[in-house]
Order: C-alpha cells, then sequence, then structure tokens
C-alpha cells in the first residue's frame, strides 16, 4: 500500500513539474513572439523615418543639424532593436531599447517644431501621406508594445508565483522578462504631434 502511495505521489510530483516546465516555455514563447511583433513595427517606424528626412530636407536646408540627430537617434534605436532582438530575454536589453526609443521621439519631437515653421512642408502631399503612415505606425508600435508587455508579465506572474519559483531557476527560468518602457512612457503613448494646418 505505502508503495502505491508513493508511486502515485513520485507521478503526482512529476506531473506538476512537466506541467510547470511546460507552462513556463510556453509563457516565454510567448513574450518572444510578442517581442518579433514589437520588432516588425519598429523597423516599419525606422523605414519611415529615411523618407521623413528627405521629404523635409529640401525645405530644411538649414536645419541640417535637426536632421542629423533624428538620423542618429533613428540609427541607435535601429541598433538597439538588433541588440534587443537578440537578447529579447534580456531585462538590460529591453531597457536599451527604452532609452533609444525615447531619444528618437525626442528627435522626432524637435523636427516636429521645426516642421510647424513651413506651411508649404506642410500642405506637400508626400508629407501629409508620410505622416498618416507614421501616425499609423506608431498606434501599432503601442499595441504592440502593451501585447509584449501583457506577455511578459503573465511569465513574470507566473515565474515568481509558488511553488512555480521553486523550479523556475533550476529549469533555466531564473530571470524575468524585462517590460518595455519608455523614459516618457506618458508622452510616448501619444502619437508624433505633426500638424498640416
Amino acid at each position: 500500500m505505502w508503495v502505491a502511495i508513493a508511486i502515485a505521489a513520485f507521478i503526482l510530483a512529476a506531473v506538476f513539474v512537466a506541467t510547470t516546465f511546460n507552462r513556463l516555455v510556453a509563457l516565454k514563447n510567448g513574450y518572444i513572439n510578442a517581442f518579433a511583433q514589437i520588432e516588425t513595427q519598429l523597423k516599419r517606424r525606422y523605414d519611415l523615418i529615411p523618407n521623413l528626412v528627405e521629404t523635409v530636407k529640401g525645405y530644411l536646408a538649414h536645419e541640417r543639424e535637426t536632421l542629423q540627430n533624428v538620423i542618429e537617434a533613428r540609427n541607435q534605436a535601429f541598433g538597439a532593436l538588433a541588440a534587443a532582438k537578440k537578447a529579447a530575454n534580456s531585462a538590460e536589453s529591453i531597457a536599451a531599447l527604452g532609452s533609444a526609443e525615447g531619444a528618437l521621439q525626442s528627435a522626432l519631437s524637435k523636427l516636429n517644431i521645426v516642421v510647424e515653421a513651413y506651411p508649404d512642408l506642410k500642405a506637400n502631399q508626400n508629407m501629409r501621406d508620410l505622416h498618416e503612415e507614421i501616425v499609423s505606425t506608431e498606434n501599432r508600435v503601442s499595441f504592440a508594445r502593451q501585447g509584449y508587455n501583457d506577455a511578459a508579465t503573465d511569465f513574470n506572474a507566473y515565474r515568481q508565483s509558488f511553488p512555480q519559483n521553486l523550479f523556475a531557476s533550476a529549469f533555466g527560468f531564473g530571470k524575468d522578462a524585462g517590460l518595455l518602457e519608455f523614459a516618457d512612457s506618458a508622452a510616448f503613448q501619444e502619437p508624433p504631434k505633426i500638424s498640416f494646418k
């Protein structure tokens, strides 16, 4: 009888451990997939920025420093995205991406202020079309970021919960997933302010 109880307890423990491991794997894959969605949208935005710079370059010839700052911030954010892609489960790489995105948002905001002073540029059809693309992309980035943060939070909550926390480190899930937060998170939720009035 004791042997049967011991075997049953062993089987239950094995099922629990296997279920815990499989759930951790599924949740980790979920937040990595959610990061891939962010990557897609950020790449889309990074591809739009050179078009934006080319569109405004003729109008803003004397604003070369502003344009250069936008391109440099775009390149740094692109590099941070590449690093974060290689280490999507690293809170540090996700934080570095958030910081680079904040710098890019700041550079774009400064460009938007400069654009306001040029009515001909604001009336340009290419600029209006590009504005629509940028606003649409910003909305997609925000949505993808929320999906990633939700998936990362689900993983973190499960990993930290008892009794899963007893096994998580042994299974190679010793660290929380990093949330993608920006320095000025509330302001970043808004699409860039480009007005063509």
